[in-house]
């Protein structure tokens, strides 16, 4: 019995000491998209974030449309001590908030059960694509979002255009090589533009560059250096080992958001920010 008393106090004081030890809250870098708050009583319990990505959406016939652009998707939980949504009311919630703001509502298909409700809206040149899917009886509820004017980085000028604009201004900026969101590994279909760069040099032997990396201005300034110096170098480490460019030729840098080519206030603006430019040393 003595035993039990003491197992029961240091497991009393260990919650004393840490209130927050059990307590549900959002997982660290996690956090809501701009375009909704998320339902009471919900908490963020993963996330995943890329700059460029596909997702399968709904038309307003049902039928299955694939959408580009800059993905999220978040998942949130009901927490233990907070009443449960209905499937139904997070819908609405969700396809109100959208039609408020001049958005439209393509497909539905919500029961007691769960469900999922797909809306697009579209503001200036921006698509921005949202699907609500609930299980659980509304216990959690994921939204996924494509913004799709992102597509605008998979543009990319020529060799000879870049050449033109480093002979007229000593850079040139390059779009089309795409990471996941505070990662600096290449993602797939950025291969055409480093492609590019190295036939830039291959046509040009006594051109050196340097390659500066820039990152938008979300997030902390520090570590967007470091993270814009980083994925500069991995378009190094491309050109050299898959294009045989001689190392001495290429060296990679980092300004981070020092640099932007337009405001960072819109998403258009800061997907023009994100991207490499080609210097001459």
């Amino acid at each position: 019995m003595k035993i039990i008393r003491i197992i029961a106090i240091v497991f009393l004081s260990a919650l004393l000491i840490n209130p927050a030890l059990f307590a549900q809250e959002d997982q660290t870098g996690c956090k809501d998209h701009p375009l909704f708050n998320r339902m009471p009583g919900y908490y963020l319990g993963n996330c995943t974030k890329n700059d460029f990505d596909k997702f399968e959406f709904e038309d307003n016939k049902g039928k299955p449309v694939e959408v580009e652009g800059r993905y999220t998707e978040l998942r949130y939980n009901s927490k233990d001590d907070a009443s449960i949504s209905s499937p139904i009311k997070i819908g609405r919630n969700y396809q109100n908030a959208i039609t408020k703001i001049g958005g439209k509502i393509l497909f539905q298909n919500l029961n007691s059960g769960g469900g999922a409700a797909t809306m697009k809206v579209t503001r200036g040149k921006e698509e921005i694509w949202v699907k609500v899917r609930i299980g659980d009886s509304g216990r959690n509820y994921q939204v996924f979002i494509i913004e799709k004017a992102a597509m605008a980085q998979e543009v990319t000028a020529n060799a000879d255009a870049w050449k033109s604009d480093i002979n007229t201004t000593g850079h040139a900026a390059v779009y089309g090589i795409y990471f996941d969101t505070d990662k600096s590994i290449i993602k797939t279909g950025s291969e055409a533009a480093i492609k590019e760069i190295a036939t830039l040099l291959k046509k040009n032997p006594s051109l050196n560059i340097r390659l500066v990396g820039h990152t938008d201005s979300i997030g902390d300034i520090a570590h967007n250096m470091k993270l814009s110096e980083a994925r500069a170098k991995a378009v190094t480490a491309a050109l050299t080992s898959q294009h045989g460019i001689a190392a001495a030729r290429v060296s990679a840098h980092g300004v981070g958001p020092l640099a932007p080519v337009l405001s960072n206030d819109s998403e258009e603006g800061r997907a023009k920010n994100r991207r490499v430019e080609i210097v001459k040393k």
